[in-house]
């Protein structure tokens, strides 16, 4: 997968990526690149809980995930991420657990428990032909 980042002006970097583009913006007019990566991680266990509720065709109406982050004050890097599965009282307690494992295949969360390697470099673009 290939994303292209560029800079449309201002406080503003969007990620390009087929036929999508996800603006970030430090000055408020869209959500800062971090907070959409955080929005990653509960969108990505919500994918999951989603389709195991669909694969049993249980009703979701009333289900929500609430993450909550929790920095260390010293460094301000993340500590922890909880994500409580709030359910109706109508949603059947067998499947509470399962939704717990549901949410734990997130491959978001999966990718920060073992995270890949970086490699930033610099390339000089050839001018365009005439």
């Amino acid at each position: 997968m290939e994303m292209k980042i560029d800079f449309p002006g201002g406080a503003r970097v969007n990620a390009s990526f087929g036929p999508h583009t996800i603006i970030t913006d430090q000055d408020g007019s869209a959500p800062s690149p971090f907070s959409t990566f955080l929005a990653s991680l509960g969108t990505c266990a919500g994918i999951y809980v989603l389709g195991f509720c669909q694969q049993r065709r249980l009703p979701t109406e009333g289900i929500q995930i609430i993450q909550r982050i929790r920095q260390n004050p010293f460094s301000g890097m993340i500590d922890k991420v909880d994500m409580e599965i709030q359910v109706p009282p109508t949603f059947p307690e067998r499947y509470h657990e399962a939704l717990v494992r549901s949410a734990n295949l997130c491959a978001v969360k999966k990718h920060m428990e073992t995270p890949p390697q970086f490699d930033v470099y610099t390339k000089i673009l050839e001018p365009a032909a005439a």
